[in-house]
């Protein structure tokens, strides 16, 4: 197994080439908590692997003060992770994370209860998981998986996927990335996409029925716009129009055909 100091070492290099705030590997090593934390944690680990749980839990109880980030001595951690900001990151006992990860501050990995054995998840490879994204138990995360801020994951994610939301849902498969990709700004957002169709919808019924009840001069149904569009007994009156409006009694035959042709002509 590879020694945890060549492990900080890649870990340095990882935020070197990932964050464009970086300028150089002095200020890495000084002002980055993550770092600081999975420094700390490859050490507790080592201890916790060996049998020395209570020396780990206060080696990684005294990075958390430090750091604001929580990882439990037993989780495993790949190469080459980034935990960029950090603060708020908690980390579980049984979790597995791949290599070239990347997890933005407020993370959770954590449980879903009081369950024993493996309670946590595992993340894959060249997974980015963004800020205050949650994912809970022990559920599996694919390769080349991108989890958008703030989403809810609670099942099992394939390779290639993104996912959003909350419950998170998967709203795009892709191809397998070159290198890491960290955008978490350009991510499909099916509610609003929904939304959106479903405004869209709502306009159109109402254009058509307006249309209908204007034409079948229903006070009630229109409203008062009915009566001021409502044509006069003039030369200029519309041949379609009715002569006189009608008041809507509450169960207007009239106008609810007016809405079933509406419907069918909106489709």
């Amino acid at each position: 197994m590879t020694h945890w100091k060549a492990l900080v070492k890649e870990d340095q290099e990882a935020v070197l080439q990932r964050d464009p705030a970086a300028k150089s590997m002095a200020e890495v090593r000084l002002c980055y908590p993550g770092l600081k934390a999975l420094k700390a944690h490859r050490r507790a680990n080592e201890l916790y692997r060996k049998g020395h749980i209570l020396l780990a839990r206060i080696l990684s109880q005294h990075a958390r003060h430090q750091t604001g980030i929580e990882i439990h001595p037993g989780a495993e951690i790949g190469r080459r992770v980034f935990i960029d900001h950090g603060d708020g990151v908690v980390i579980g006992e049984t979790t597995i994370i791949g290599d070239d990860v990347t997890i933005y501050q407020g993370v959770t990995l954590g449980g879903t209860g009081k369950d024993v054995g493996k309670r946590h998840p595992t993340i894959g490879n060249n997974v980015t998981i963004g800020a205050g994204a949650k994912v809970l138990g022990p559920i599996n995360i694919g390769n080349n998986v991108k989890i958008g801020a703030g989403s809810i994951v609670l099942k099992d994610v394939p390779d290639n996927c993104t996912v959003v939301g909350n419950p998170g849902r998967i709203v795009k498969k892709k191809q397998p990335a070159q290198g890491v990709d960290l955008d978490q700004v350009n991510l499909p957002d099916p509610m609003l996409e929904r939304m959106e169709a479903l405004v869209k919808r709502l306009s159109t019924l109402e254009s058509c029925l307006k249309r209908h009840a204007q034409r079948l001069g229903c006070t009630e149904c229109c409203g008062d716009d009915v009566g001021e569009s409502a044509p006069s007994q003039g030369a200029d009156a519309s041949t379609d129009a009715p002569a006189t409006l009608h008041k809507c009694d509450g169960d207007c035959e009239r106008c609810r055909a007016a809405l079933r042709e509406a419907t069918q002509q909106a489709e």
